[in-house]
């Protein structure tokens, strides 16, 4: 942990690293701050295997790469998180993944799904958002259990844009995933 010129505290995957380890907490840092969470609703997490389902089964059938759930990305030493569901293509994969398992770089697609409370929701519609806008990652979905929503944000000129939001009757497709077509409702089921 560093202080910056500011006087802010610089937290650090090190710092990160000699905390007690605790199975019911989830740590993340985003621009050298520490975010701490608890285990998620019980429907954040139906929400998150629902989503995961989904996108696992196009990419066994497809081969093009691979979904997975809670992946640690550690982009710098002040910038890690663990997102709920990330999609990679294989050749990204291949040169992402480090010997510890985590990922280096930035997947195509990072989806989250959001937790109860505005810090949450705060951290995921504009922190991460921001992070994962900086990083390169390619579209970005921000999932809502509660209201049975997805907000969706690709890349456009350099940064990630909005560019729809999905409700329970809609479909949702996807450039990255030729033929991926999926109702909104699957991932409330």
């Amino acid at each position: 942990m560093s202080q910056a010129a500011t006087g802010r505290v610089q937290w650090t995957i090190a710092d990160v690293d000699l905390l007690a380890a605790d199975e019911w907490k989830r740590y993340e840092i985003i621009d050298g701050e520490l975010f701490v969470t608890r285990a998620p609703h019980w429907g954040h997490q139906d929400t998150v295997g629902n989503v995961y389902a989904e996108l696992r089964t196009w990419s066994q059938s497809t081969r093009r790469g691979r979904a997975v759930t809670t992946p640690g990305i550690i982009f710098t030493e002040t910038d890690s998180v663990i997102p709920d569901v990330v999609w990679i293509s294989t050749d990204r994969l291949t040169v992402l993944l480090d010997e510890a398992g985590h990922l280096t770089g930035a997947p195509e697609l990072v989806v989250e799904v959001l937790s109860l409370g505005t810090t949450n929701e705060r951290r995921d519609k504009e922190a991460k958002l921001k992070l994962y806008s900086i990083q390169g990652v390619q579209e970005y979905w921000i999932v809502n259990w509660q209201l049975q929503q997805v907000e969706v944000y690709r890349r456009e000129n350099a940064q990630l844009v909005r560019v729809a939001t999905l409700l329970v009757e809609d479909e949702i497709t996807s450039p990255l995933l030729p033929d991926f077509c999926c109702p909104i409702e699957r991932f409330f089921a």
